[in-house]
């Protein structure tokens, strides 16, 4: 913070500082963003012709915002990128309970403070990441977390509870002249769901018996699932009739932004001595995976196929690639088809079955595996030259293929194929590493099998096979 901010009220006024109200706060800003075409929610990605329009809107015309959507849809994200639209900096009234606007205060305290001192009254400025406050809804939330309680110590040290400054303040209260973000709002009972609503539209908060007149200046944003945020499901009439703008948010369109988001939200790893490559076609049955559970009548749609599924997935595949470079000594670190089993755990905890059935969930999501690896292959391999790979196998060529086999064996593999190394630079180009080879082996060879033109034997370990005519 620069140190020729205002420190009083009195140089404050002096300085010819404004102090607009958040939503009027969120606008100007907004406004002067668009005007120079600065990038608005930077890390969204896919919400460029949806979601951002809608919620420029909402802020431009001053509505309460609920984002409505499945699990993993940045939610959460977008809400706390609001706090980019306020100002850096913005004075408020020293040693106040909650944030006050100096030229407007609104406790007994914060009116009394400028009363007692006028122009003398201490400023102090908070940046625009600290006026923002989140809640997880639960049902064991109640009144007093959100909006506030009468505090037992204020009245132990002489005051009569008929005292407005016996009140300590909840949640929304402290995040007055701010943005205050309610997750899952539906999950919220109704007689607090009422307390909402008074503290957004009415303003006239009983605190046990205590009448008080707030005029709270927060943005309250909420979030949802679409299948609760109904008439007839856990949601008040009046508090869904209050929120001005219902943004309906969305999985990525395409399995670019699937991918673009998986490698932005991916772990990075440290790993001295190790070059980590990672074959388009892998990234895209990572993502494939994830799009094809989205719809799957086996998966609990209700619940959603979070991107995080593609994260985790990603990330596990990665893992296992490094683990088997560091086992065998390889510098070059690859993913490769014979990884894909080790994400199975990964994706058990982020996906939730429509099936109650014992050990049907593995298969289910092998399903989803092959189903992947069988739409990119198809994708890719489209017009490649697959017909004499197919003649050598019918020949009673066979290979063995795993997750731990040294990358320099699939070299001799693939020289035993005619054929095969013309698929794979089709696949890979002209890169001949011999990580970046195995994994196009493995690629092509599995490929073929799900498309029915190769026999695979499974082996011992998880991820050996043996393919065949």
């Amino acid at each position: 913070m620069p140190n020729d901010r205002p420190m009083t009220l009195g140089d404050l006024k002096e300085s010819g500082t404004k102090v607009l109200s958040v939503r009027d706060e969120l606008r100007a800003n907004l406004i002067e963003k668009l005007r120079i075409g600065e990038e608005l929610f930077p890390g969204i990605i896919g919400y460029e012709d949806t979601v951002i329009p809608q919620l420029q809107n909402a802020i431009l015309s001053g509505q309460d915002i609920i984002l409505l959507g499945e699990r993993g849809q940045a939610k959460s994200r977008i809400i706390r990128g609001l706090t980019s639209l306020l100002d850096e900096w913005t004075p408020f009234l020293a040693d106040s309970e909650i944030p006050e606007n100096p030229y407007a205060p609104i406790t007994p305290y914060g009116i009394d403070l400028v009363k007692q001192h006028g122009d003398a009254t201490p400023i102090i400025w908070v940046h625009r990441d600290e006026r923002y406050g989140e809640k997880l809804a639960t049902p064991d939330i109640t009144i007093a977390d959100l909006i506030g309680e009468v505090d037992p110590i204020k009245v132990a040290e002489g005051r009569y509870l008929s005292d407005a400054m016996t009140i300590h303040y909840g949640l929304v209260p402290h995040t007055n002249r701010g943005i205050f973000a309610i997750n899952e709002l539906p999950d919220l009972a109704e007689r607090i769901q009422v307390g909402l609503l008074n503290a957004m539209e009415e303003r006239d908060i009983q605190i046990r018996g205590h009448k008080v007149r707030l005029p709270l200046d927060v943005l309250i944003v909420g979030t949802a699932n679409p299948e609760d945020y109904t008439n007839r499901g856990r949601i008040i009439t009046p508090l869904k009739d209050r929120y001005g703008s219902q943004i309906r948010t969305h999985y990525p369109d395409n399995i670019e932004h699937e991918i673009a988001i998986m490698e932005q939200e991916s772990h990075d790893f440290e790993l001295d001595g190790l070059t980590v490559s990672i074959p388009d076609y892998m990234k895209e049955v990572i993502a494939e995976i994830t799009r094809l559970a989205r719809r799957s009548p086996d998966v609990s749609q209700r619940s959603g196929v979070s991107v995080r599924a593609s994260v985790a997935d990603y990330e596990t595949m990665l893992a296992n690639a490094i683990r088997r470079a560091i086992r065998n000594g390889e510098a070059d670190v690859v993913p490769r088809i014979s990884d894909l089993p080790f994400v199975i755990p990964a994706l058990q905890g982020k996906i939730e079955l429509e099936t109650v059935e014992e050990d049907k969930d593995q298969e289910i999501i092998q399903r989803l595996i092959h189903g992947a690896v069988v739409t990119v292959f198809n994708r890719v391999c489209a017009d490649a030259t697959i017909e004499p790979v197919i003649e050598a196998f019918a020949e009673g060529v066979a290979v063995e293929t795993g997750e731990a086999k040294p990358a320099d064996e699939y070299l001799e593999l693939a020289s035993q194929v005619n054929g095969l190394n013309i698929v794979v630079n089709e696949v890979v180009g002209e890169d001949m590493r011999p990580a970046i080879q195995a994994s196009a082996i493995e690629f092509v060879l599995e490929g073929l099998h799900l498309n029915k033109r190769l026999n695979k034997d499974k082996m011992g370990g998880i991820g050996q096979a043996l393919y065949r005519g």
